[in-house]
């Protein structure tokens, strides 16, 4: 066996290749069957709830979360004590996971759509080169005497945590509507030409299902493995699957997937064509190009930075034989732009972002990963945090479920709204028999709960409708003072009273110099804004915005006229005779009247449109957490979603190596500020002690110390083993703990000293 060293004094013992190796399919059904089969031992409410759901139900990732909710609902005591509130904690578990599915299923049509232009075209751009193989037309058969392979340019930006999905769901789409016959490469599986020639061959063959287009197919699949791995082999695998001996096979073949071709192409997918070295690429296009008249080759290759990557990884004589067509992808901010359009500004989901976690989610996205999913996921870790941390978050859910709730509420819950900061403010406007009723009265406080809950659906659909008429007004204004994207503007409102900014005071000043056509559109958007909206109190909204548009028509109606008459006068004043006295005298009249200058009617048409949007953002664009019982609804507990998704890799290294109790929570690791525990782990000992070194740090030193500070505990028991075999254990243990050290970067082998090491971090460079 194998040994690759890692460090000095620590190896690293190498599988075999030959072994065979568990595959991603057999882990997941293993993490599947132990994570239910651990929950279903106990006998809570929780194995209740699993127990009534199939197996195949649960994917990794839901298991995941299933098993950290779970565990931190053992873990919590917010809010009294759990025994109490189980039946309420499983209701929550419900309404948490019912929310989910509705919102990833609504996610999954939404990427669906998106997609659905480009996966389109690139269907259209299969068929066209399948096509032409099949019916041998001239101008494939001009392709194939250059012996260009069509190549499929995709484009999909730096989000490169969202290809994954991009390409399965088009491997998908091109499985129901092109052909079986599919592969997708990655750099890191093909480092030679031979690996790759092995994944393809793979994947190619184990896709293949039908039984019909060949009699013997267990002998296939049992002799793939010894296959030799060449261009040569994946031929004869393509015409022995494709070969067809009488019409009857052939009719069966059409009625059963008429979707596929007689001769379907076979698609590889580059998923990272950047990574992969240039010697692979060059030598696997060489070679099908050799090949690309008898076999119906079509390459894609999945491009995150730009499709000039294409001519400086290929030469020249390698791009040449290529027929390369480009397609991109639509761009991630135009995604999560659509999501949030979907997700947070609709009433269809009960479920808020407060201003501070929107904004985490939306800088992570900026700043980090442009990764929609991992966006969706920040998504779905504040709904699980939400319905965990928050026993209120029962009410959550549609209206008419969440008034039926609200009459099942027990006294401990409504003690637990009389709580809320937001009550509180209500309680206290109210008038002194009102807050007696408020907060004694159970059924009292129920009726006011559920008033308060229609408010608040009320204030959402209004909210929503008005936002939009105010993106439209103010996405077009130069500079943008409020935004471009309709989520700033969302995130300003959250935050403060809007019309209480600079920016929003900007932006009416400029939307009050906006000329007849734009104003005049941007009316007739907002009507249909208004018009389409769930609210029920924007009828006399939509009617006056309607009588705007209509003085807007009789006013060009009368200009037209007015320009007919002043026509002729122009040619009356040229013919008099203008002397230097009247010249001058006209300027200062014309100087005087500018300064007193009245306002025409458009101007002040103008003027009354902006005022009057301005008074519907006063009325209906106050923030969220102004309105009562707003913590039902949003999640604002950004400081904990910062805590999860921003990792501070070094801080909490330094915390687990310096104070190991904050993690292992063992009684016998708590130790004073300064002290070094004797019973703690030996990379802490070992990091502790280098921290009082400078930046040069003598092993033999080190040594010595560490051996009095595990001698400490060892001591007692030293009298039963022999002193030499003692000090050679403390001697492997120092050093796995200094390697360890040296691969974390905390340290590194000095060149001024042989038996020194140096500090890199915490002040030793």
């Amino acid at each position: 066996m194998s040994t690759c060293s890692v460090s000095k004094g620590c190896f690293v013992f190498k599988p075999s290749p030959k072994k065979r190796r568990v595959t991603r399919r057999t882990v997941g059904n293993w993490w599947k069957d132990s994570v239910l089969i651990s929950v279903r031992q106990s006998s809570t409410w929780e194995a209740r709830c699993i127990q009534k759901m199939p197996r195949h139900c649960f994917t990794e990732k839901d298991l995941i979360l299933l098993f950290c909710f779970i565990k931190s609902i053992y873990r919590s005591n917010d809010f009294g004590e759990r025994k109490d509130d189980s039946e309420d904690t499983e209701l929550r578990f419900v309404a948490c996971q019912s929310l989910w599915n509705e919102i990833k299923s609504e996610t999954e049509q939404i990427q669906e759509d998106l997609n659905k232009q480009l996966f389109d075209n690139l269907v259209s751009f299969l068929r066209r080169s399948h096509s032409e193989f099949q019916e041998k037309t001239t101008e494939w058969t001009c392709r194939m005497k250059s012996r260009e392979i069509p190549t499929a340019a995709l484009v999909l930006g730096v989000n490169v945590t969202d290809h994954d999905l991009t390409f399965r769901s088009l491997s998908e789409v091109l499985q129901n509507n092109i052909t079986p016959y599919i592969a997708l490469l990655e750099a890191k599986d093909c480092p030679g030409i031979k690996n790759l020639m092995q994944k393809l061959l793979g994947q190619l063959m184990n896709c293949y299902i039908d039984v019909d287009s060949l009699e013997d197919e267990d002998c296939v699949q049992g002799s793939q493995n010894r296959i030799r791995c060449s261009m040569t082999s994946l031929i004869n695998w393509y015409e022995s699957v494709t070969k067809k001996t009488d019409s009857e096979t052939l009719r069966k073949k059409r009625t059963s997937s008429s979707r596929h071709w007689q001769s379907p192409p076979v698609v590889v997918i580059f998923k990272d064509m950047e990574s992969f070295t240039t010697k692979v690429l060059q030598d696997f296009i060489v070679i099908s190009s050799q090949h690309i008249h008898e076999l119906p080759l079509v390459l894609i290759f999945g491009i995150a930075t730009s499709p000039m990557i294409m001519h400086s990884l290929l030469p020249h004589s390698v791009s040449s034989l290529l027929c390369i067509e480009l397609f991109q992808s639509l761009s991630s901010k135009e995604h999560l732009s659509t999501i949030i359009d979907k997700l947070l500004l609709t009433t269809r989901f009960p479920f808020k972002l407060g201003e501070k976690v929107l904004q985490v989610l939306i800088n992570i996205f900026l700043y980090h990963d442009f990764s929609v999913q991992n966006f969706i996921k920040g998504f779905q870790l504040c709904i699980v945090e939400h319905f965990y941390s928050q026993p209120l978050s029962v009410l959550c859910c549609q209206l008419v479920d969440a008034k039926k709730r609200v009459n099942s509420l027990s006294h401990n819950q409504c003690e637990n709204v009389r709580r809320l900061p937001s009550f509180r403010r209500y309680v206290e406007r109210q008038v002194s028999e009102k807050q007696v009723a408020l907060l004694t009265t159970d059924s009292y406080l129920k009726e006011i709960i559920q008033k308060l809950l229609e408010d608040l659906h009320v204030y959402h659909e209004n909210y929503i409708s008005v936002l939009r008429c105010l993106h439209v007004f103010t996405s077009s204004l130069p500079k943008y003072p409020l935004g471009k994207q309709i989520r700033e503007l969302h995130c300003a409102c959250l935050e403060n009273q809007v019309w209480e900014t600079e920016e929003y005071e900007s932006s009416l000043q400029l939307a009050r110099m906006l000329n007849k056509s734009d104003l005049v559109t941007m009316l007739q958007q907002c009507v249909e804004i208004f018009v389409s909206s769930p609210g029920k109190e924007f009828d006399k909204t939509v009617e006056k915005l309607k009588e705007f548009l209509t003085q807007f028509q009789k006013l060009e109606v009368a200009e037209a006229f007015q320009e007919q008459d002043v026509s002729v006068s122009p040619q009356k004043e040229l013919q008099k005779k203008t002397d230097l006295y009247h010249l001058q005298k006209t300027l200062l009249e014309l100087k005087e009247s500018r300064r007193s200058k009245k306002l025409t009617k458009f101007e002040m048409l103008r003027f009354e449109v902006v005022d009057y949007i301005d008074s519907l953002v006063r009325n209906y664009l106050v923030p969220a957490d102004h309105k009562t019982l707003h913590e039902i609804a949003y999640f604002n507990t950004a400081s904990v979603l910062r805590e999860h998704l921003n990792a501070a890799p070094r801080i909490a290294l330094h915390t687990a190596l310096n104070n190991p109790y904050w993690y292992l929570k063992n009684q016998a690791l708590k130790s004073d500020g300064g002290s070094i525990s004797n019973k703690a782990p030996d990379i802490c000992i070992v990091y502790k002690l280098h921290l009082e070194c400078g930046r040069l740090i003598n092993l033999v030193d080190w040594l010595e110390a560490f051996s009095t500070v595990v001698m400490a505990v060892d001591g007692p028991n030293a009298d039963a083993a022999p002193s030499d075999q003692v000090d050679d254990i403390i001697h492997a243990r120092f050093i796995r703990a200094v390697s360890e050290l040296e691969l974390l970067g905390f340290i590194k082998p000095s060149k001024q000293k042989t038996d020194h090491v140096a500090r890199l971090t915490w002040g030793g460079c």
